[in-house]
């Protein structure tokens, strides 16, 4: 989405070196598909969490690839060798930010289905297996995806509307709220559990390690969300600053930033296999096993 040919306040447009682009787009789909791969690969990961991990980790790959390749035609077009207003560059550029509108909105449902996943782990564990089945998690992975595809067509259908951008940053809006408030019910609902445990006489100390152990998943969750705001509210900023304000010179300013805002969107494709890797014991001792053996079947 290439917003930032409207500045044009006295504020200097700052530019981001395309190799850098490209440095992280490389990397990013490097360690999302070590992720999606080891999930594949380690069947003590075939549970429902890691399989929204895996899609979480596919649509982060979506969206490195996008902007990658967007980044690659604008560097084509500044040496001449792509027309800017070209029917083919324009017909690219629409679908690589439909590519983008996809992978954000399935980077958000997948995080919301952990979300989900990790609510029914702690708190009606007894029934987990009952309800989160192998099933079920394909049935989910499988709205999921069918709903990113259908955003995607309507995307590049009606691109050029200015009511899909605002459809676009309300979605963006109401996840967050949605988000905060399901962190905040559970956070909560997890205070009151660990104090009837401690209020245990016997076996509280056992308990409290289970419970300690089983509030992990929620931590990880909340890393990747607060990391996931991070790296994309400066980019919806910038959209409803083009909405809100198209000629303020202040808000020029802001877009003079756009490379940057670009970068760090691409960047939370580069951080998210690090948190799996630093908060899962399981997922770095497969990554050590794929990158260290040269025989895969002696190594499992």
């Amino acid at each position: 989405m290439n917003t930032s040919s409207l500045n044009q306040s006295d504020c200097p447009m700052v530019k981001i070196p395309i190799p850098i682009f490209f440095a992280i787009g490389a990397v990013s789909l490097a360690e999302n598909l070590m992720v999606v791969m080891a999930i594949i690969w380690n069947r003590n990961l075939h549970s429902p969490m890691y399989c929204f991990i895996c899609s979480l980790a596919a649509f982060n790959t979506i969206a490195g690839i996008s902007k990658t390749w967007e980044t690659l035609m604008i560097a084509l077009t500044d040496v001449g060798q792509l027309d800017k207003k070209g029917s083919f560059e324009t017909k690219m550029d629409d679908v690589m930010d439909s590519l983008l509108c996809m992978a954000f909105v399935g980077s958000i449902l997948s995080i919301l289905a952990i979300a989900v996943d990790r609510y029914i782990t702690i708190f009606h564990a007894l029934r987990y297996h009952n309800i989160m089945t192998m099933c079920h998690t394909g049935a989910i992975l499988g709205v999921i995806w069918t709903t990113c595809g259908v955003m995607a067509v309507l995307m590049i259908m009606f691109f050029h509307s200015k009511f899909i951008m605002i459809c676009f940053v309300a979605f963006f809006v109401l996840s967050l709220v949605t988000m905060c408030l399901l962190y905040v019910y559970m956070f909560m609902l997890a205070r009151i559990h660990a104090n009837k445990i401690a209020a245990l006489p016997a076996g509280g100390g056992r308990r409290s390690q289970r419970w300690g152990h089983n509030m992990r998943g929620p931590l990880t969750l909340t890393i990747l969300f607060g990391v996931f705001v991070v790296c994309w509210a400066p980019f919806f900023l910038h959209l409803v600053i083009i909405m809100a304000c198209p000629m303020n010179p202040y808000c020029e300013c802001y877009r003079s930033l756009f490379e940057l805002h670009v970068l760090l969107l691409m960047s939370h494709a580069l951080i998210d296999p690090a948190i799996y890797a630093f908060r899962s014991a399981e997922l770095r001792h497969t990554f050590k096993k794929m990158l260290l053996c040269s025989d895969w079947k002696l190594c499992t």
